[in-house]
């Protein structure tokens, strides 16, 4: 019985927030190797992408509200995501049309744009702000648990419950897809394969008749999808709160760094590495080893390495570790 309810507990605080985070962290560092591949410069702009995304989201789904539509048990956002996506779609092709264009046809060194992307960040951040506040703003609705921890107890009998976020299965299902989407996109279609030769070399795909502009467009229309799709997800599991998406831009280059730059298949494994080494490290394991531990030895301690004030700082140190001793990542990407 102890196993089985250190099974559960295990799964409640670590495995199933693991794999929510993970899929978040995926989608998001997708949209940053994307770019670093294809557009070739570090998009320091992407978490506030993020947030623009969400925050148009946010807004419909606030509209849809006051007018009575709902989805039932799921939430209204993922009504309103469409929008979201549209106006993320809408500001990444005006802003490369006003900012990046410019720099790209001076041909730029890379690290001009990524001050350049900075300068855009902080832009962002200040238009999120003051269109939706710095406060944090709930939007969910419908069910909030498939399996609430006190069902589980009286279905088992169990000392310990599993509850089960109705956005966690959200979260993990809409990743799913996204992904799929995008790897037949990139594989199976025309305009994918296009984007893949133009990352591969640049010059062979110009001398083979590729537009570049065309590449660079569908490129931040994909991005704006991934970047909205997560920042959604990411709002709708925990909050929205314009500051939040851009601390989250560490975890985010982390995912796509260790899994391998430029490389998406990297990305998807990178954020998952990262998020289960932030909420493992972060985590008071007390509760597990109590079940685990005959009770002479149950620790007394929280059995906590790091406060979860320095989850983020996880991510730093994996991301040192991993510049220093494999700086193409697991999938060997491109070198920073």
């Amino acid at each position: 019985m102890d196993f089985l309810n250190a099974i559960v507990a295990l799964s409640n605080y670590v495995l199933i927030p693991g794999i929510a985070y993970g899929s978040q962290l995926a989608l998001g560092a997708l949209g940053v190797t994307l770019v670093y591949g294809i557009l070739r410069f570090s998009n320091f702009a992407h978490g506030d992408t993020m947030a623009f995304g969400a925050m148009i989201t946010v807004l419909v789904t606030w509209w849809l509200q006051s007018l009575g539509v709902s989805l039932g048990p799921l939430p209204t956002a993922l009504l309103a995501l469409p929008f979201g996506i549209l106006g993320c779609v809408l500001l990444l092709l005006a802003t490369d049309r006003v900012v990046y264009r410019f720099y790209r046809e001076k041909k730029a060194k890379p690290v001009i744009l990524v001050i350049v992307s900075m300068g855009v960040m902080f832009i962002m951040n200040g238009i999120v702000r003051l269109i939706i506040g710095p406060d944090d703003q709930r939007f969910l609705d419908g069910e909030r648990f498939l399996i609430s921890a006190r069902d589980f107890k009286e279905m088992t009998g169990l000392a310990e419950g599993l509850a089960i976020k109705s956005t966690q299965v959200i979260t993990l299902i809409t990743a799913i897809i996204v992904v799929a989407l995008l790897f037949w996109f990139l594989n199976r279609t025309r305009a994918g394969k296009s984007m893949r030769a133009y990352s591969d070399n640049e010059d062979l795909a110009l001398l083979s008749g590729v537009n570049p502009e065309r590449v660079v467009m569908l490129t931040w229309v994909i991005v704006a999808a991934l970047a909205t799709v997560a920042g959604v997800l990411y709002g709708l599991d925990k909050s929205f709160k314009p500051f939040t998406y851009f601390q989250l831009l560490l975890p985010i280059f982390a995912s796509a760094i260790v899994g391998g730059l430029g490389n998406p298949l990297g990305a998807i494994a990178g954020g998952f590495v990262i998020a289960f080494s932030e909420v493992t490290i972060t985590y008071a394991w007390k509760k597990v080893l109590g079940y685990l531990m005959p009770d002479s030895l149950a620790p007394d301690g929280l059995v906590q390495l790091l406060s979860t004030d320095y989850k983020f700082a996880v991510s730093f140190v994996i991301l040192l570790i991993v510049l220093l001793f494999k700086p193409t990542g697991l999938f060997k990407g491109q070198s920073v």
